[in-house]
């Protein structure tokens, strides 16, 4: 069995691919149900800044592989069954612990798009819908806070998401196809 994470900047396509391999029969593990759960449990609204709030928090109490250790449990679960598809791994020190502990069973895909693009799907999606402004700011702080552009840059596989959702979806099956 192989885990696969989906890597990417906000916006970018993550959950889409990540639906994509579920459909294709691998158990989805999205990262940021953690994060969900604590707002909810903290009695928070769920916007940008709790999540923020949380993310950090969780960081700072569990390190920057937080969220790969918290997750882990389910990986190992999902694993029994089927491959695992990873919604959102977010850290270079999540990337590494994945990697030593799953060795050639680990892969990574990472979505790309401009910040353009990503800006206005982010303006546009349905649940949390972000302003430029305020997107910009996840960025940056993704980039500074979450050493979020060491998994990116060692990607196995790269898709580029600037046009439909009929492209991202052929180029995800190629992706699936040669992970085969």
């Amino acid at each position: 069995m192989k885990v696969v994470a989906i890597v990417g900047m906000a916006g970018a396509g993550k959950s889409e691919v990540a639906r994509i391999f579920e459909r294709s029969g691998f158990k989805r593990v999205r990262f940021g149900d953690i994060t969900e759960k604590q707002i909810k449990n903290r009695g928070l609204e769920l916007n940008e800044e709790n999540e923020r709030l949380v993310r950090e928090q969780l960081r700072r109490e569990h390190g920057m592989a937080a969220y790969a250790m918290l997750n882990l449990p389910r990986v190992e679960s999902s694993l029994k069954s089927s491959d695992v598809v990873v919604d959102g791994l977010y850290s270079w020190e999540e990337y590494t612990l994945l990697k030593r502990r799953y060795g050639d069973r680990f892969s990574t895909v990472a979505i790309w798009a401009s910040h353009v693009t990503r800006y206005r799907r982010l303006r546009d999606r349905a649940e949390r819908p972000l302003t430029a402004d305020k997107a910009a700011g996840r960025d940056k702080a993704e980039i500074e806070n979450s050493n979020k552009g060491g998994p990116i840059a060692m990607a196995d596989f790269t898709i580029v998401n600037e046009a439909s959702l009929e492209e991202l979806e052929i180029e995800t099956e190629r992706v699936l196809s040669a992970l085969k």
